[in-house]
């Protein structure tokens, strides 16, 4: 039932980002320049913990399940940016994808130094 609730926590919110990129606009205010990026690294930090709850019940090495989660946060990041290319209102930026790339390598870093140092105490 874990494995059914995770993918499903994982799926939403994929769909949730998915969503977010279908919209011409999104309402936020601008209080700082590229201030994007730290909502593009946040949504990928929150992605990349939902990846690792999935992963974790099929990948046991945390440095193997911390390598597969990034690089499917990274090429979800890269799937989203080229979608977002077709959308009106949005455009497609590298930046953007550096900045999910890089919200989840920080979740993944720290889910890797939690899960490592537990194990050996």
């Amino acid at each position: 039932m874990t494995k059914f609730r995770d993918f499903l926590l994982l799926a939403l919110y994929c769909g949730f980002i998915f969503w977010l990129s279908h919209q011409p606009s999104l309402p936020a205010p601008m209080w700082f320049e590229h201030q994007d990026k730290l909502y593009h690294a946040g949504a990928y930090f929150i992605l990349a913990f939902f990846t690792w709850r999935l992963l974790t019940h099929f990948i046991s090495t945390p440095r193997h399940l911390a390598v597969v989660s990034l690089l499917f946060c990274s090429i979800y990041g890269i799937s989203d940016e080229w979608y977002q290319s077709f959308v009106d209102g949005r455009s497609s930026d590298v930046l953007d994808w550096l900045a999910d790339t890089l919200g989840a390598a920080i979740a993944l870093f720290i889910l890797y130094q939690f899960t490592s140092r537990s194990r050996f105490r």
